[in-house]
């Protein structure tokens, strides 16, 4: 089962030099590693337990009362399975409790693929290792550098291919592009 776990702005990256991936145009993965966040966000403590953010609104207000540029990021919609896996089993995680996390699911959300993540320090995101580790060079990934189906992704853990990349624990993420509600300037 997936749950809502939130929302990031991102700035898009196409795919670097040093991944080759002839498929991967640009990488629309979790992590901060190569498509940056939108800022240095977690030192504003606006985040929800799953160290993203409840709505695109909280997102645009941080930007607004921080003096944060939006212009050039893109806006995605995170969904993640239920259980992490670690040292070849599956284990319950739940949001950190004391930050408030009421994920607002958006009304239109395109489906773009699925990102395995990893979380060893149990906070955010840290490494996706398809992009950040190259595993995309040897792994079936989209043109986004991310699996087409949540079953790649799981078939993939199970079979080792993440073992020597990053330490785990590992989530798999449905990765959605949204668009940006609309703000009083552009109504």
């Amino acid at each position: 089962m997936m749950i809502p776990v939130g929302y990031m702005a991102k700035r898009v990256c196409n795919t670097p030099d040093w991944l080759k991936a002839p498929q991967v145009v640009d990488i629309y993965s979790v992590s901060n590693c190569i498509s940056k966040t939108f800022a240095d966000y977690i030192q504003y403590w606006k985040h929800n337990g799953y160290w993203f953010f409840d709505s695109p609104e909280v997102i645009q207000e941080l930007a607004k009362d921080n003096s944060v540029q939006l212009a050039g990021t893109s806006l995605f919609y995170y969904e993640a399975h239920e259980m992490e896996y670690n040292d070849e089993s599956w284990q319950p995680y739940s949001p950190e409790r004391s930050f408030l996390t009421n994920v607002v699911p958006p009304s239109r959300k395109q489906l773009e693929g699925f990102d395995v993540v990893t979380f060893s320090v149990r906070t955010s995101p840290e490494c996706s290792p398809l992009s950040c580790n190259s595993l995309a060079e040897g792994l079936r990934t989209n043109s986004h550098c991310l699996f087409a189906s949540f079953a790649e992704a799981q078939t993939g853990l199970a079979s080792g291919a993440f073992t020597d990349s990053e330490p785990g624990p590992y989530r798999i993420f449905a990765v959605y592009s949204v668009n940006w509600p609309l703000t009083p300037k552009q109504v």
